[in-house]
């Protein structure tokens, strides 16, 4: 049994034969062949944060390949009023299958894994979102990207964590752009550093988004107000002033460079409209590539 709480826990190989079994099934449901690859299997989604493109992927994932689905709010499981992470853990995945999760802090997550007999996803905490990162590069292979050149414009978050391994996983050249003071964890760039070594990754740090953007072949960012932070939004808006992703910053990458965007998107802040709307394409192929990579990565987990 394995679990999928960062992507720090797995090896290119295992990325790359993730990504391609989704592939594989986005093919086939493409062709409106939907196999049976989880059969009665029974999904546990617990949300102590909400979310519109993980609870529909998720669902909409495991109801495909045949099993089922269950929707599990933090009002409406013990967890939510006080119950030990442990013994919430236990008890699910006594009469699951398989159970996904979307929390705050990382260390809930490794707690409710350590203590659980099925597969756990991680479906986002605040330091890691690893299912994210499969779609992403996932499309990038779709837009013939795969081995492109890229930079991550913002804030030094979850997201930014995640493309940082992925990159130093499977050998990318990646250039963060955040301003000073909210540049990612030191602990992660160091682990970073350690898998690029092996990888021959390159990981670029700035605090000029011009100098990242310049000659990329895939240009991305999110949010800059996350899940828990809109009382830092005024000074947030200010820091991050001249790191918004307008046609004259997308103007220093490469011509035919695509967009990526984890959405919700705010247009105006990270993003222009734009942009935004002449990347359609790329970006909500992404958002579609949630779904089929994470069933990629189910059928991985459970066989």
């Amino acid at each position: 049994m394995k679990h999928f709480l960062s992507l720090k826990d797995y090896s290119k190989e295992e990325i790359l034969e993730i990504i391609s079994l989704g592939l594989q099934i986005k093919k086939e449901a493409k062709n409106k062949i939907f196999k049976p690859y989880l059969k009665n299997i029974n999904l546990a989604m617990i949300f102590e944060k909400s979310s519109t493109r993980t609870r529909v992927s998720f669902e909409t994932g495991i109801n495909q390949l045949g099993g089922n689905a269950l929707f599990l709010s933090s009002k409406d499981i013990q967890l939510g009023r006080g119950e030990p992470i442990k013994d919430t853990a236990r008890v699910i995945s006594r009469m699951t299958d398989m159970i996904m999760i979307r929390t705050f802090g990382q260390d809930r997550l490794e707690e409710f894994a350590k203590y659980s007999k099925v597969p756990v996803i991680n479906g986002l905490t605040d330091k890691y979102h690893p299912v994210q990162l499969l779609a992403d590069y996932m499309t990038m292979i779709e837009f013939n990207k795969q081995n492109g050149v890229c930079a991550y414009i913002g804030d030094g978050n979850n997201m930014t964590h995640s493309w940082m391994i992925l990159a130093s996983k499977l050998g990318l050249e990646l250039r963060i752009a955040t301003p000073k003071g909210y540049e990612p964890l030191e602990d992660v760039k160091q682990m970073c550093e350690e898998f690029a070594k092996v990888s021959g990754a390159k990981l670029i740090y700035t605090n000029d988004p011009r100098e990242a953007i310049s000659g990329a072949d895939v240009v991305t960012t999110d949010t800059w107000i996350s899940m828990g932070q809109e009382e830092e939004k005024e000074k947030r808006i200010k820091d991050f002033s001249g790191y918004t992703i307008d046609n004259e910053m997308m103007k220093l990458a490469k011509d035919d460079a695509i967009f990526l965007h984890c959405l919700p998107a705010y247009r105006g802040y990270e993003v222009t409209e734009d942009v935004f709307e002449a990347h359609a394409d790329e970006i909500f192929s992404e958002a579609e590539n949630r779904l089929h990579a994470q069933k990629g990565l189910m059928v991985w987990l459970m066989n």
